[in-house]
């Protein structure tokens, strides 16, 4: 567990290292950018030492996985993210512990949410997943609503009773015109934030960017970075 211990703090302070760089050379602050640590298929043990460390924000992609991660670690002063592509039938799991669900994409999901949301008497946060890879009316290969239907899906949110419209969410997409050119794709979701804090100004958070992309992430005024294998090292498992 030492051995552990040390790895992690050696690998946080790498990426710390990284965002500040990344926000100095943008002329940003650092306390302008969320590092969110991305835990999926490590366990709570994990968890328990990044809390430690002075991580604050952890996300999970699957609820399988999360539900009894996010039990055991329930002492914890941690904010969970939920970030995977989400089924209406584990909403009422997701419910019971993320603060934040960063893949809102469809009608049929809000809904659900707000139900469940009320159900256990909570607030819940709400990201846009932006599928800049998806076709007008479509959806992006892992997921998102194309940048044409943010606005119907972000006055749904902020009429659900239990949701909080937060803000928007993307993942750099691997076809299309932003194949490639992550810093322009983390641009255009700036310009679509920029549109939606016209209607909804709370919806200011902004989450883009992984262990490979942070920096040009930052670089177009992310608020928020999800970052795993650069924390946690390579995964033994994909899923």
């Amino acid at each position: 567990m030492t051995d552990r211990r040390t790895q992690l703090a050696a690998n946080l302070a790498k990426v710390e290292e990284r965002i500040t760089a990344a926000c100095v050379a943008a002329g940003r602050k650092r306390e302008e950018v969320t590092l969110i640590v991305v835990t999926k298929t490590y366990p709570a043990s994990d968890v328990r030492i990044l809390s430690e460390l002075g991580v604050r924000h952890v996300a999970e992609n699957r609820d399988q996985d999360a539900a009894p991660k996010a039990a055991a670690c329930a002492d914890l002063p941690l904010k969970w993210h939920f970030v995977g592509q989400l089924q209406t039938n584990k909403v009422r799991s997701v419910v019971g512990y993320a603060d934040v669900v960063q893949s809102v994409d469809r009608s049929k999901l809000v809904t659900a949410l707000s139900k469940e949301a009320v159900r256990a008497g909570r607030e819940v946060g709400c990201l846009i997943q932006v599928a800049l890879d998806a076709g007008e009316g479509g959806r992006g290969e892992r997921g998102g609503v194309a940048p044409g239907g943010i606005e119907e899906l972000a006055d749904l949110v902020g009429e659900a009773t239990g949701l909080r419209l937060d803000g928007l969410m993307t993942v750099a997409p691997l076809t299309g015109e932003y194949a490639g050119r992550e810093r322009a794709a983390f641009e255009r979701l700036m310009d679509l934030s920029t549109d939606l804090r016209r209607a909804h100004p709370a919806a200011t958070m902004v989450s883009a960017g992984m262990s490979a992309d942070l920096e040009q992430a930052v670089a177009a005024g992310a608020t928020h970075v999800r970052v795993g294998t650069a924390v946690l090292g390579v995964r033994p498992r994909l899923g």
